[in-house]
């Protein structure tokens, strides 16, 4: 099952939380969790997560929709954590694609937070037919504000704390090395502060990290952004880094059909921290 652990050992490990697999064209096996009806509503996690990452979202929203979270290829719960084939973007893209294809559910309310922001708009840029509707939180990438000007990338501190992360994840190191990718993207000590249910996931995620590092993310740019057709929630937290509410900006302005909501109170981390806020605006907007 391309290296996924197998749905007996989860049900013994997770009980209800265990998943059903669905196979894509391209012969990806895809764990994810489904509860609900209604129409569909599909959520792609960010760094160091998983399907587990979506529980608030899917115990709330499942009242009124159809609501699947999978796991992207090399998390958890792949046994060997830097899985088949390459890490990168493009193929969890496609991988999402092939999901919602092979499960039928077309055209779906699609739901992206941080790097998985990043997947959920490269999919209804390349997929439009897939997407009914497009929420993004805090979408990760870094910005290219001129069209003539050097390709984006991210800032050189940024870099540098990121290959640190790296450095101390693959001498196992985990919790200094997490610590320090959490803080960054969210606030100095969140990681000290996560609950329980986070760190286990993100610790179960830690060796994706290296990989992910070396993946870098594509600049969001005027001319991508109007390839959006879809209508497009942009959500930020209030206390979210400013590298992801200068994206927000942006998007909210190049995006045709754009909304936005910020979570007052909450940081990157805003459909954990501050469920019920984050849950409201995805209801509200896609009613």
């Amino acid at each position: 099952m391309n290296a996924r652990t197998s749905p007996s050992i989860l049900a013994s490990a997770y009980g209800a939380s265990a998943p059903s697999f669905v196979t894509t064209a391209s012969s990806v096996a895809i764990p994810y969790v489904e509860s609900g009806s209604g129409e569909p509503m599909v959520f792609v996690h960010g760094s160091l997560c998983d399907y587990r990452y979506w529980d608030a979202q899917m115990a709330s929203l499942s009242g009124r929709f159809r609501c699947f979270a999978p796991s992207l290829s090399h998390y958890w719960p792949e046994i060997d954590a830097f899985g088949h084939g390459d890490f990168s973007w493009e193929a969890h893209v496609e991988e999402m694609a092939g999901f919602i294809t092979a499960l039928d559910l077309a055209p779906v309310h699609l739901v992206g937070h941080s790097r998985g922001g990043c997947v959920a708009f490269h999919l209804a840029r390349a997929y439009p037919r897939l997407v009914k509707t497009l929420t993004l939180a805090d979408p990760g990438g870094p910005l290219q504000t001129e069209p003539r000007g050097q390709p984006a990338f991210m800032p050189p501190a940024t870099n540098v704390l990121r290959a640190r992360v790296a450095e101390l994840i693959e001498r196992g190191e985990y919790d200094a090395g997490l610590s320090m990718f959490v803080d960054s993207v969210s606030m100095p000590g969140y990681w000290n502060k996560s609950p329980e249910s986070f760190r286990r996931m993100a610790l179960d995620n830690a060796l994706t990290l290296p990989k992910q590092l070396l993946d870098p993310l594509p600049a969001y740019t005027p001319e991508a952004a109007r390839d959006i057709k879809c209508r497009t929630l942009l959500i930020d937290g209030q206390r979210s880094p400013r590298m992801f509410r200068n994206t927000v900006d942006k998007l909210e302005q190049w995006i045709e059909f754009a909304e936005r909501e910020t979570i007052d109170g909450a940081s990157h981390g805003m459909n954990v921290a501050r469920p019920d806020a984050f849950n409201r605006a995805v209801t509200t907007f896609v009613a």
